[in-house]
């Protein structure tokens, strides 16, 4: 196995692994992937829900990756406790009792640069020195469900953090979902198991793609910027009513289907990220250029049909200030 290009088998899912009821019914839905240890998005998240009554959260993978600090990993994790935690790669591997050769766990596909690889696997393995000085974390880690299957106004919304076929799978990143057989292939497979909404995130880019029988968003990280200039992070939402906030959106089976920024405090996240990762570090080389807004895509590259953006390109801009 070549540590951060693949995955174990036990990484696949499950057959009927969204074929049960679902575990909860609410009208509005965010789902959170990589948060990424940034406790900052985290408070941002929680003010957005206290905002919102009655909204719920599920946290979908990789809560975890630059909180090698013990103090910010507890407060990370003090912080999931009142809502539903979905494991990622990265929990995944943090969870095991003996190595699984798989690295990160990330099965970064062979476009992706080997240094990047090997700056993920080294991150992973700082992160593994702080888990095992918190006792009992990596069995709680472990304890947790790879997906998820919920109920959004008497809608389907199944949760994975890669895809639906694997935990770290990226058959929902924006270059698969470009291509017109894996978008049959979705489409039956939403069609099959009566799902409204597939929310995933794991890739790190944003996508939203919407399709005859159900429709597909990935929030790309919610934890750092995913758009040029940009110093927040997406939340995907899927609610019973529109939002005011949301960058893009579309609308299928009386839901609303949307990408909400997440602004967070800045400076904060950065003296924490430059603490814990200083210049030269696997982290700072591989992600501080993209925390500070040094990112390529633009909200209209994530979407690739039948959704829509909410706001002028000057409103995006004014965020990107924000």
């Amino acid at each position: 196995m070549r540590a951060g290009r693949d995955c174990p088998l036990d990484y696949r899912l499950a057959r009927d692994a969204f074929s049960d009821d679902p575990l909860f019914e609410c009208d509005a839905l965010y789902v959170v992937g990589g948060l990424y240890g940034n406790r900052q998005a985290l408070a941002a998240l929680e003010k957005r829900l206290a905002a919102e009554p009655g909204a719920r959260a599920v946290f979908n993978g990789d809560a975890h990756w630059f909180d090698r600090d013990p103090e910010i990993f507890q407060a990370i994790e003090q912080g999931l406790s009142g809502h539903l935690a979905l494991r990622g790669n990265v929990e995944t591997e943090l969870g095991r009792a003996a190595d699984s050769g798989a690295g990160c766990g990330c099965a970064y596909p062979m476009a992706v640069d080997e240094a990047v690889v090997e700056r993920s696997n080294a991150i992973q393995l700082e992160l593994h020195q702080t888990v095992q000085g918190l006792p009992g974390m990596a069995e709680r880690l472990a304890a947790r469900q790879a997906t998820a299957l919920v109920s959004v106004g008497g809608r389907r919304v199944a949760i994975s953090h890669g895809d639906e076929q694997s935990l770290a799978g990226w058959n929902c990143s924006r270059e698969a979902l470009g291509e017109a057989p894996r978008q049959r292939q979705l489409e039956q497979w939403l069609a099959a198991n009566r799902v409204s909404v597939l929310a995933t995130s794991h890739s790190c880019a944003a996508v939203a793609l919407n399709l005859g029988s159900g429709a597909l968003i990935n929030n790309g990280a919610a934890g750092m910027p995913n758009f040029a200039g940009g110093r927040y992070g997406l939340l995907s939402r899927i609610a019973t009513t529109p939002h005011a906030a949301a960058l893009y959106r579309c609308e299928r089976d009386g839901l609303y289907i949307e990408a909400l920024p997440l602004n967070y405090d800045h400076a904060g996240f950065l003296a924490d990220f430059d603490r814990q990762w200083p210049a030269g570090s696997p982290a700072a080389l591989s992600y501080r250029s993209r925390i500070l807004g040094a990112c390529a895509d633009r909200p209209q590259q994530a979407l690739l049909a039948g959704f829509s953006l909410c706001q002028s390109l000057c409103a995006l801009e004014a965020l990107t200030d924000e």
